[in-house]
């Protein structure tokens, strides 16, 4: 489709956008498979996970033959509830979701219009999401479609995909009815497929950390339930039925502490064991934070706040920026390789056209550096305005009022 054509679509009326996406106007083959919409939604067991679990969820993914993965990413979205682990997750994929990407021509000019249009859609952001998910769990199948006239990104399920063998099953328990993804005609357009098949991503490590975290936290409940409401106890004399509903009532009205009744004859000790206030758990805790964030974010950033400092912190923040270089790096080669050529053929971007990111400026020294230029050079003040914020209304008039010195004859004689 040629560019004007494919602006034609994009704009009706005086100075109105229409959608990107409009059906009628860019998408002359029709909507996509939809084959989202045969996946069978299961009920995902909410029992406690142990490392048992975990390691024969990771066994069957890995399986020579008739492997299953759905184990594992039921796993995977369990662990993600961990409040650590989600903001490690959101700390390194928001910044480049949030950063602005251009589109590009076949003469490397800027297409300032397109680019603005993409950068403002929904499903464009579906697509960069998916994308940079591949590093957390390995592998991503997307499907685009209409929903309203308006086109929409989905992620199938990664439970009920097999990306090894290029199955999508409607039931992940069930293998009979199954989709052979990468034979449909629509596979590379409607379906787009991202990450290694081989790959499970950076979250299988951090199962068991998030596991262990979750031990911690729930013996340090109990710890916190026996030593600080220990129980009560009242020796009477348990045969005596009106002395045994007595002492019954009156453990009652005390309060809510858990309490029992021992007859008087008997006795009743706490066992002696290590003397703790909750270190150890604690500890664990805060182990089981620092791996996370040292697989998620190559770095423990601003956790650490008996150890830590600025240089180190300084540190931390290049290595994550590190990180965050690399998943744009991710999103560039996915789009030129994969999704753009994928658009060109449902006709929404133009063929030969090359997505990217503006190299970051600083500028600090970009302002340090136009205020030298000022003294020896004009300066466009839109242009300061535009990259600064700044609103320059004239130039300044420097007082050039000089001193007279009056001195007698023979002064410096």
């Amino acid at each position: 489709m040629g560019k004007n054509n494919f602006f034609s679509g994009l704009f009706a009326g005086k100075g109105k956008t229409t959608n990107l996406a409009a059906k009628t106007e860019i998408t002359p083959k029709g909507a996509g498979p939809n084959y989202i919409s045969g996946i069978v939604p299961k009920t995902v067991s909410q029992t406690r996970k142990d490392i048992k679990e975990w390691l024969s969820a990771r066994q069957l993914a890995s399986a020579p033959e008739n492997a299953k993965r759905y184990p594992l990413y039921n796993l995977y979205n369990e662990i993600q509830l961990d409040m650590h682990l989600r903001s490690q997750i959101n700390n390194r994929m928001l910044k480049s979701l949030s950063k602005t990407f251009v589109l590009k021509d076949k003469n490397g000019k800027v297409d300032e219009e397109l680019s603005l249009l993409l950068n403002n859609q929904s499903w464009v952001y579906g697509i960069n999401k998916a994308i940079l998910e591949t590093v957390f769990n390995g592998h991503s199948l997307i499907e685009l479609n209409y929903e309203n006239n308006l086109l929409t990104t989905s992620l199938i399920p990664r439970q009920n995909v097999d990306p090894v063998n290029g199955l999508i099953f409607y039931d992940y328990t069930d293998d009979g009815k199954k989709v052979e993804y990468r034979n449909q005609k629509e596979y590379g357009s409607w379906l787009m497929e991202f990450g290694d098949k081989n790959d499970f991503g950076l979250l299988n490590g951090c199962v068991p950390h998030v596991l262990f975290k979750r031990f911690a936290q729930s013996c340090w409940s109990e710890l916190a339930e026996i030593y600080g409401i220990p129980p009560r106890v009242m020796k009477t004399n348990t045969q005596d039925r009106v002395m045994t509903n007595r002492a019954k009532q009156m453990m009652t009205d005390m309060g809510s502490a858990a309490w029992f009744i021992i007859d008087d004859s008997e006795s009743f000790e706490f066992a002696k064991g290590v003397n703790t206030n909750g270190d150890v758990y604690k500890n664990l805790i805060s182990l089981s934070n620092n791996e996370i964030s040292m697989g998620i974010s190559g770095a423990v950033v601003g956790q650490d706040t008996a150890n830590g400092s600025n240089a180190k912190e300084a540190t931390s923040i290049t290595i994550v920026q590190d990180l965050v270089d690399s998943d744009m790096t991710l999103l560039e080669q996915h789009w030129n390789t994969t999704v753009i050529p994928g658009l060109a053929i449902l006709g929404i971007v133009p063929e030969g056209y090359t997505f990217g990111f503006d190299p970051a400026e600083d500028l600090t020294e970009l302002w340090d550096r136009t205020v030298a230029a000022a003294n020896f050079l004009e300066v466009d003040p839109e242009w300061v305005k535009t990259k600064f914020g700044i609103e320059v209304t004239g130039t300044k008039k420097l007082d050039q009022t000089k001193l007279n010195l009056n001195f007698p004859d023979g002064f410096f004689d």
